[in-house]
């Protein structure tokens, strides 16, 4: 961590804390504990935000069952710490009100400072902070699943500003920060907007609209005809049934690449995992495949990814599992490219949202796909043209959404610096040159401990007293 303002300290998380403040974990709760008509509800690590609450779960347990573990009821503002992935100590303050009763997993740490002399939004931004984030990470523990413990967090050394420059600093953030989301804001719209126009740009493509605008509502263009996939396209399975192959015959090398459907992405194929199959497991199997020219489309999970298996894949010898299906042009009429291009459009997906089968899972019937209706125009130069007109609208949008996509990660980058110039105390540099009496003396952050310390023996020494009377 770079040198600190001689105004500031450094602390650990129970010296911030006043007597009747909390540092401590949530609770064991097992699964037999929760009551889904329960009055209590149990906040989870999926609730915890990276800086903001998410407000996601909805477990619950009887009040009965919370008084007899023994729970620690959260209230408002209280800061929650995730003690475990991802990110690792990320932090949110709890912001729902105490009308009702909260409480907490045994994975999320509680801190609750209960003394006007922490600022709440400090010390979560700071857990946040990147340089400080570094640290929690460096306390982590566990072979499988990573935590940070309460017993380590309990040791990091926290950067404690004076409190007048713990508002200023929160203050700041919030300002720059809102700026910031705005910014994103509007980035996402765009974003969201480009979709709509590549759609839109699609659902044209096939009414005969991009390139003849005096088409009607409703119809197709003159020379344009519709035809099932059944009669232009063959479709062929991929391998099932007692030959497929066993997990042992699945290689990381081998003759035969054995595509899954994460292979297949919008209009390309991606070779991040492969797995392969020899030689004498692929001359017994039957269907699936892939010839040259051959549109591979998914038919299970996300639903109408293809690719084209041309000259530019880099493997001869390539089969299909059950998750797709090939689709292999019987008739001249039709032009490969066009074919991929119809299916990525509103007017495939409309129809194969009426004709989808399967709920957790969607999935369309190779026998169900066939009868999806195409509008083909009369000849291949045509379609090439319409192909070549959607390709230069779109790839005008892949240069608009690269740009957007690279304003996200700046604003990201620029978030993680606000945060860490926060608390090496550049953001309020010249603030703390005209306010010395804010950070100085009696309003130091040395001082400041001294207060919290003082504050805490004294509630302790009313506690003992009042014991004794009783």
């Amino acid at each position: 961590m770079s040198e600190l303002p001689k105004e500031w300290v450094t602390s650990n998380i129970e010296s911030l804390i006043s007597k009747d403040g909390i540092f401590c974990d949530g609770d064991w709760i097992e699964t037999e504990d929760q009551d889904p008509n329960g009055a209590v509800r149990l906040i989870q690590l999926a609730d915890i935000g990276d800086g903001y609450f998410r407000d996601r779960s909805s477990r619950f347990l009887t009040t009965e069952k919370s008084e007899t573990i023994g729970c620690t009821y959260l209230q408002k503002n209280d800061i929650l710490v995730a003690r475990m992935p991802d990110p690792l100590g990320r932090a949110c303050i709890f912001p729902l009100s105490s009308d009702k009763k909260y409480v907490t997993a045994v994975d999320i740490c509680i801190i609750r400072p209960n003394t006007h002399l922490i600022n709440t939004k400090y010390l979560c931004y700071l857990i946040n902070s990147p340089q400080m984030r570094a640290i929690i990470e460096s306390y982590k523990s566990g072979t499988t699943r990573k935590r940070i413990s309460r017993k380590n967090f309990a040791k990091i050394l926290w950067p404690i500003a004076p409190a007048e420059e713990q508002h200023k600093i929160s203050d700041l953030i919030e300002e720059l920060f809102s700026d910031l989301d705005n910014a994103i804001e509007n980035l996402k719209k765009a974003k969201e907007q480009l979709k709509v126009y590549r759609q839109a740009v699609l659902k044209y493509a096939f009414e005969g609209k991009l390139t003849n605008e005096t088409v009607k509502q409703g119809e197709l263009p003159k020379g344009w005809k519709l035809y099932s996939i059944k009669e232009v396209v063959k479709t062929i399975d991929g391998d099932r049934g007692r030959n497929y192959p066993k997990k042992n015959e699945f290689h990381e090398k081998g003759y035969c690449l054995f595509l899954s459907t994460k292979n297949v992405r919008e209009g390309r194929f991606v070779f991040d995992e492969n797995i392969f199959i020899s030689k004498e497991k692929d001359e017994i199997l039957r269907g699936g495949k892939l010839q040259l020219n051959d549109v591979v489309i998914t038919t299970r999970g996300t639903l109408g990814n293809v690719a084209l298996y041309d000259e530019k894949v880099p493997f001869k010898n390539v089969r299909i599992n059950s998750g797709m299906l090939i689709l292999r042009i019987t008739n001249s009429i039709l032009d490969n490219y066009f074919l991929m291009k119809f299916i990525s459009s509103p007017l495939f997906n409309e129809q194969l949202k009426k004709k989808q089968s399967g709920t957790a899972q969607p999935q369309i019937p190779a026998n169900v796909l066939r009868e999806i209706r195409l509008p083909i125009p009369e000849t291949i130069e045509k379609q090439r043209n319409i192909v070549a007109e959607i390709d230069r609208r779109l790839s005008v949008c892949d240069q608009m959404e690269e740009t957007i996509v690279n304003g996200l990660n700046k604003a990201e980058s620029l978030r993680q610096s606000i945060l860490k110039q926060a608390f090496e105390g550049r953001l309020t540099e010249q603030w703390r040159k005209e306010h010395k009496d804010l950070i100085t003396g009696e309003n130091s952050a040395e001082a400041l401990l001294k207060k919290i310390k003082a504050e805490k023996e004294t509630l302790e020494a009313k506690s003992k007293g009042k014991k004794k009377h009783d």
